[in-house]
């Protein structure tokens, strides 16, 4: 059974950073799309940053050159970094992943088959 549990929210000023984290406990396949997604109050779901096995990754144009995605796979664990944070941000961030089989994008468009249960990040002006 796949898991993915996110920690590392919580609540920062306007221009500071976090760091998120989502360790993944029983997936057993070695290629993967696995990604960050974010809803805000009201808002829809989206895609935030997403890294494939092949360390291939995308971000959401709103947050390019602010946050980094990226994945230590001797610990099986996924982090964001998120820099010069904006109101903007404030969300419940969830951890994602599904199998990535090389022959198309790991954007936040693919549906998700597994998903962490989230993690609230709010950010003050």
């Amino acid at each position: 059974q796949v898991q993915l549990v996110e920690s590392g929210g919580g609540s920062v000023q306007a221009g500071g950073s976090l760091r998120l984290s989502c360790a993944a406990s029983g997936y057993t396949y070695r290629r993967y799309c696995m990604g960050w997604f974010r809803q805000a109050p009201g808002k829809e779901r989206e895609g935030v940053a997403l890294i494939d096995s092949d360390g291939g990754t995308s971000y959401a144009d709103s947050v390019q050159g602010r946050f980094t995605i990226s994945k230590d796979n001797a610990e099986n664990t996924l982090y964001l970094q998120m820099n010069s944070l904006k109101p903007e941000d404030t969300a419940m961030y969830y951890c994602a992943a599904t199998y990535w089989g090389g022959n198309w994008y790991c954007s936040g468009n693919v549906p998700m088959d597994y998903w962490g249960k989230g993690t609230l990040v709010t950010i003050s002006s």
